[in-house]
């Protein structure tokens, strides 16, 4: 089937990865590489992480519940310190595909976010959560989990983006940095694209979309 839509995640994607973010924060305090993702995998629907993402908590008891979370694990880290590294800088070449591919296909993002910083890309930068809304504005549909009250990768989300659209999943592109949030898709028939890259990423959906970047 041809490509009809092209959709989004945000963060990772059109901006640089909150991962590089928790890494730096993690090699500052001594803390182990990779322990505040290893957090967040631990009950990945009913932990802190996923509660705030649905806005069942706000920014003051998550800052509590992760910190506890860590505690279990024998880390301290505030959970408001983790907020505070959520908000990356916009990659100006991805920010130019989608709007290449915006002249010739229908464009959606669904971003995973918390109700906190400004704007949603989370930001707790004014400048930065303007540039982020900016681009938000040209999306045709956007889902933000916070909003939605369903976060990725319940497979309803996706649905409701097609049901938004008026596409089938299988004229679909969906790009995202985390391969359990692209499992479902492909599932649904979506073409999918991990991104790993801000290069990798313009490589992989040139070749799924026809267009040069």
């Amino acid at each position: 089937m041809a490509v009809e839509a092209v959709l989004w995640d945000f963060g990772g994607v059109f901006t640089t990865s909150p991962f590089d973010a928790f890494n730096r924060y993690e090699r500052e305090r001594g803390l182990p590489v990779d322990v505040i993702r290893r957090i967040n995998s631990i009950n990945p629907d009913t932990n802190a992480w996923a509660r705030i993402e649905r806005s069942e908590v706000d920014a003051e008891t998550f800052d509590k519940l992760f910190q506890d979370e860590a505690s279990a694990l024998g880390h301290d880290i505030p959970g408001r310190d983790v907020l505070a590294l959520l908000s990356g800088d916009l990659r100006p070449a991805v920010v130019a595909a989608f709007f290449a591919c915006k002249a010739r296909f229908k464009v959606g993002c669904i971003t995973n976010n918390a109700p906190t910083g400004k704007g949603a890309g989370m930001s707790s930068s004014s400048d930065k959560a303007k540039q982020i809304a900016e681009v938000f504005a040209q999306f045709d549909h956007v889902i933000e989990s916070s909003k939605a009250g369903v976060r990725k990768p319940d497979p309803r989300i996706y649905a409701m983006m097609c049901e938004a659209l008026g596409v089938a999943p299988a004229a679909c592109v969906y790009l995202d940095d985390l391969g359990i949030n692209l499992k479902p898709a492909r599932e649904m028939g979506m073409t999918t694209i991990k991104v790993t890259s801000e290069a990798q990423l313009l490589a992989d959906l040139s070749r799924a979309v026809g267009i040069p970047f």
